[in-house]
Order: structure tokens, then C-alpha cells, then sequence
């Protein structure tokens, strides 16, 4: 079994490039895999690998400058969830585009996944998914607004104008795993909303906490590795991966006419140009003769 780990911790790094080269050769030296970013505003990542390799990762992370406190959310996985490693420098760790938003400074009210569907009840509040539009159509909370954002960039655009459906309300916003929150929480301060909220922990702690007898959730929480999706209890859900797109599709999907292995589905047929497809469909047979020869691919498995 391969251990998860998915983290992030704003802090200040005022040398990210430094950091990166130890952080890189210790993943590969204990033969941990996925993808970590680093910015002067902190890390971002999802990694995998054996349990003793993910524990030396999480521990040097710890031991960066005001990293002590650092919090991450575990699962396993039978398959390798990632192909390979990567430490990348970054402007943002997670990008809002906005530089004056500053989680360090304030973030809104955190509130535990056993006292979430009592907020979200109430009728003077307004809850938001900061979520890009193709993890929402997968699952959310019963009642949830979609800005049906494509980016989380796109975010601050969507709340100018829409912010009078909001007067005199408190805002509730939750995301994957916490991160957009902390940023999205502390715009809307910057913005004057005094009321706001966030999950703490992400959709990842609620379903995990959280009783499916007393959930709020509807659906499945699109995942950034292999699993693809999970539900209650963080059980793997049904949905693959379009390997066109990168979206997530059910098993049935893969019945209807755009669909093709590795290169369209109905979400993205008429996204990409032939040149795309011809590319895509040498980058299935490349995967198909790896797999022949009882090798891997990394065409095949996410970076």
C-alpha cells in the first residue's frame, strides 16, 4: 500500500529555491512520488510513497522555517498514485492572482465538520464552492452556489459581481482540502464582509468525520491523483479520468460516441484540435506497448 499525504502550510520562505534541492533529493532518495510547490507565501502538494519515506518527507518539511505546525490529511492507495517527482517554484501555492491577499495576516472563522451543517442551515447565511466547475458537477454541499469558475483566478471577478445577492449575509465557503479558503476568506475581508467562514480542513476532513446518515454532502470530492474521486469515509468513488481533458468521467461515459481511450470524451470532444488528437492517440499507443511489455507508463498515471 502507498501512503498519501496531501499538505499545505502558509508561511514565510523568503528563499524558496533554497529549500527546494534538499526537499527534492530526500523524495527521490526514499522513492516518494507527486507533486510539491514552493513560494515565498509557503508549500502546496500532494505526495505518495511507503510509509517510513512519507514520514522523513513530512518531518523535514517540519523542521522548515515556521513549518512546525504543519498539518497534512493521509489516505492509501494500492496503485502508485503518481509517476514521478516534482518540487516546483512557484508565484503562489495555490494562484489567486491577487497580491494583496494575505492568509497570514487573517482568514475567516475556521469551523469543525461536526459543527458545519448547523452553519450552513441557518437561514442569514450564504454557502459558496470555491471549487473549479468541473469538481463541482462531480458532488457538493445540498444548497452550495457554483460560481462555475474554470480557475480559481477567476474567483475575485465572479465575487464583484455578485456581491449585492449577498448584503446583510454571512458567508460559509469550503474547498478540497482547505488551501483556496484560506485565500478566498481573506479577500472577502478585504472586500468588507465581516461574517465569513470556512471549512476547516476541507471536504477531505468532512468525509472523512462526518457520518453518511448525517451528511450534507451530495455526490463525490474530485481528488488531484489516481483515485480520481472518494465519497464518505474517504472510499475511492466511481469516476476515471479523461486523459484528454483531465476531467472526471464515469465508467459510463466511456460508452458514448465521443468518447476514445486516452484522447476525447463528451466533456472535451470539441476542445481540442486534431493535432491534439493525433498527439493524444501516440501518447495511448505508447501506453499500450508499455503495458505489453509489462512496463510503465507515466503518460498513464498523474504527475
Amino acid at each position: 500500500m502507498y501512503t498519501i499525504a496531501a499538505l499545505y502550510h502558509f508561511t514565510r520562505f523568503p528563499d524558496p529555491a533554497a529549500i527546494r534541492p534538499a526537499l527534492l533529493g530526500l523524495c527521490q532518495a526514499q522513492d516518494v512520488k507527486g507533486s510539491l510547490l514552493l513560494a515565498q507565501e509557503g508549500i502546496n502538494g500532494t505526495i505518495a510513497g511507503p510509509r517510513a519515506g512519507i514520514d522523513a518527507v513530512l518531518a523535514h518539511i517540519k523542521s522548515l522555517p515556521g513549518c512546525a505546525g504543519l498539518d497534512w490529511k493521509e489516505a492509501t492507495a494500492a496503485e502508485p498514485p503518481f509517476g514521478k517527482m516534482k518540487v516546483r517554484l512557484k508565484k503562489e501555492i495555490v494562484t489567486m492572482g491577487q497580491p494583496d491577499v494575505d492568509p497570514l495576516a487573517s482568514v475567516g472563522h475556521y469551523v469543525e465538520p461536526e459543527e458545519w451543517n448547523d452553519l450552513i442551515r441557518q437561514d442569514d447565511v450564504v454557502l459558496i464552492d470555491t471549487r473549479n466547475d468541473y469538481e463541482v458537477a462531480i458532488g457538493t454541499f445540498e444548497g452550495a452556489i457554483d460560481p462555475k469558475t474554470e480557475s480559481f483566478r477567476d474567483f475575485p471577478a465572479w465575487w464583484k459581481e455578485n456581491k449585492d445577492r449577498f448584503h446583510n449575509k454571512r458567508v460559509a465557503m469550503f474547498c478540497t482540502g482547505g488551501i483556496r479558503c484560506e485565500k478566498s476568506t481573506n479577500y472577502l475581508l478585504g472586500q468588507g464582509v465581516e461574517d465569513v467562514y470556512h471549512l476547516k480542513g476541507g471536504i477531505l476532513r468532512y468525509l472523512e468525520e462526518m457520518p453518511a446518515e448525517n451528511s450534507t454532502w451530495e455526490g463525490e470530492c474530485f481528488v488531484f491523483d489516481n483515485r480520481v474521486s472518494v465519497g464518505h469515509g474517504l472510499v475511492e468513488g466511481p469516476h476515471e479520468l479523461c486523459h484528454g481533458c483531465r476531467r472526471p468521467i464515469l465508467p459510463e461515459d466511456k460508452a458514448r460516441p465521443e468518447f476514445e481511450q486516452g484522447v476525447s470524451c463528451h466533456l472535451c470532444i470539441d476542445q481540442t484540435s486534431e493535432e491534439d488528437k493525433v498527439r493524444f492517440r501516440e501518447r495511448q499507443k505508447q501506453m499500450q506497448l508499455a503495458r505489453a511489455r509489462g512496463e510503465g507508463h507515466l503518460g498513464s498515471i498523474p504527475l
